[in-house]
Formats: structure tokens, C-alpha cells, sequence
């Protein structure tokens, strides 16, 4: 079997702005019937067992870490009102659903992505989004994130031809390198390319050398400015041993603890009267076909 994990947030902003830069109505029903949409599709397209997660608040466990970390204060009210429909509309919808408040959408995509991939009846687990903060969670050809909207796989090799570093070194490349959408700058001096060549080599930060002379030859001569880059880490070793604690997803998130829990059985009874009432009609008829198979 495959498993398909489905960063709800994302669908729904990227439905909401969708309709709103084709003028059409960026209400929020509109984007909830997008995501249902979306879903259905991939019911339709063969997936047995789905999982969705959304940041039923936006702020989390990190915000107390970071004061910068990001926030729900830029969301339109219209959208942000529309997590909780959402919500309910996918479980109406009979599929696994995760509103996370004091963990992220991206934490509960990381511990339900662990537990498939250690059912040995799974074939291969599918991450549902662009967030390049889920390239921690690949493993091989096994846990792959795709991008459904490019019809894009990302598989461990393609990671590393990404980012230039294995999936296990994107916390640490996510802290020196900084996230601007989660709100934290990284470590001064350090680019992507540096980050990329040094944790190519030492995997993890903490492997660093706080001292340039006893950097690798081939890492410092590539860089091309180790002295630099060493002086500025050991300067901003704790923001960077912080930044590191923001960017760790966290596989211990309280979801699903069984595969055969994300499998889709067909809708609740009040689908049809849900979904109808926010213009879902098509959906409606979509569903009832896929559940008579």
C-alpha cells in the first residue's frame, strides 16, 4: 500500500490565493471545496490511505522559543476562519484529519510519515507538499515529497541535488541559512552554498569546527572563506542551537499511531448535506461514485 500525507494548510492558502488571483472568489468555502476537490482527486486517482493535517491554530510551541517565529496576524480573517470548516468537512469526508494547536501541521506530517514508514505492509509514503521544511522526512525512494500542483517527486537523491545535503542535514541548513516563511534569519555570513558545502562534509552543526585551521582542506578552500564563516557560527552558536529547535519537525506529534487508521472507508452521512451546502454539489456525486466501487 501507499500512504499519501496531506499538508492541509497549504492546500487551502494555496486555493485561497488560487481564486483569488484568477478574480474569482477567494471566499472561503471556495477554497474548502478546492481542497475537498483535491483530495477526492487523489481518492480517484487510487490512494487508499490519506491523512491530512492543518494548523487549527497558527501559533505554536515555537513562538514561545522565538519571539520572530511566525504568526496567524497577516491571515484574512475570511481564511482563517475556514481551518475549522475544513476540518470538518474532511472528516465528514472520512478522511483522517489532524488540527494541531500547540504542534504544527508539519510536526503531525513528520510522526504520521515515521510511523507509515515503519509498517512493513507500506510501500511508500507520499508527503504532500512543497515545504521544504519536510525534505527532513525522506528516507531513499520510501518517504518522498511530492508537489502535486508541478507533478514533482522528491525522493532522498533528489534532496540532495536540491539542497546539496542529505535530508538528515536540513535542520541544521535551515538554521544557518535562515527561514524567512517561519520567521527566523539563520546565521550571519552563512548562504545556501556555504551551508550546503560544510554540512555536505560534517553533516550536523554541531560537528562544525569552531576553529577554521581544523576545517577540512577541500570544505575551507570551497567556501573560500572559512575564517568567516567559523568566526560568525561560534558568535551565534546559541541562535544557531535554537534555529536548529525550530527547524526540527517533531515525529513525536500525537496522530495517528496506526496505518490501517488512515484508510478510506467512505463518507459519514452528513457529507452530502455539508458539501452542498457550500456549493459542493459535483463533489456530492463524486464521492457517492467512488464509495460504490
Amino acid at each position: 500500500m501507499e500512504v499519501h500525507l496531506v499538508d492541509g494548510t497549504y492546500e487551502l492558502f494555496r486555493h485561497y490565493y488560487g481564486y483569488a488571483a484568477g478574480r474569482g472568489s477567494p471566499s472561503g468555502p471556495a477554497a474548502t471545496r478546492g481542497v475537498l476537490s483535491t483530495v477526492v482527486s487523489m481518492l480517484e486517482d487510487g490512494a487508499t490511505h490519506v491523512g491530512v493535517a492543518t494548523d487549527h491554530v497558527i501559533e505554536s510551541f515555537r513562538n514561545d522559543l522565538w519571539p520572530g517565529y511566525k504568526t496567524g496576524e497577516q491571515v484574512p480573517p475570511e481564511l482563517r476562519e475556514q481551518f475549522g470548516v475544513l476540518e470538518d468537512a474532511l472528516a465528514a469526508l472520512g478522511v483522517a484529519v489532524w488540527p494541531m494547536v500547540e504542534l504544527e501541521a508539519d510536526d503531525a506530517l513528520a510522526a504520521a510519515a515515521a510511523m507509515a514508514r515503519d509498517d512493513r505492509r507500506v510501500e511508500r509514503v507520499l508527503v504532500c507538499t512543497p515545504d521544504k521544511d519536510l525534505a527532513q522526512c525522506v528516507v531513499g525512494e520510501r518517504v518522498v515529497q511530492v508537489d502535486r500542483r508541478r507533478k514533482v517527486v522528491v525522493d532522498e537523491r533528489g534532496v540532495e541535488e536540491k539542497f546539496g545535503v542529505h535530508p538528515c542535514s536540513i535542520p541544521d541548513w535551515l538554521a544557518l541559512v535562515g527561514d524567512t516563511a517561519d520567521g527566523f534569519p539563520g546565521i550571519v555570513g552563512w548562504g545556501k552554498r556555504s551551508a550546503s558545502v560544510v554540512l555536505a562534509h560534517y553533516v550536523h552543526m554541531e560537528a562544525i569546527p569552531e576553529n577554521a585551521g581544523a576545517w577540512d582542506p577541500d570544505v575551507a578552500r570551497t567556501v573560500g572563506r572559512a575564517e568567516r564563516l567559523a568566526r560568525e557560527l561560534a558568535a551565534g552558536r546559541e541562535r544557531a542551537d535554537l534555529f536548529k529547535v525550530l527547524a526540527t519537525l517533531r515525529v513525536d506529534a500525537e496522530v495517528t499511531r496506526t496505518v490501517d487508521e488512515l484508510a478510506w472507508r467512505g463518507p459519514g452521512e452528513e457529507f452530502p448535506t455539508l458539501a452542498e451546502a457550500m456549493g459542493g454539489a459535483p463533489l456530492v456525486a463524486r464521492v457517492a461514485s467512488l464509495a460504490a466501487r
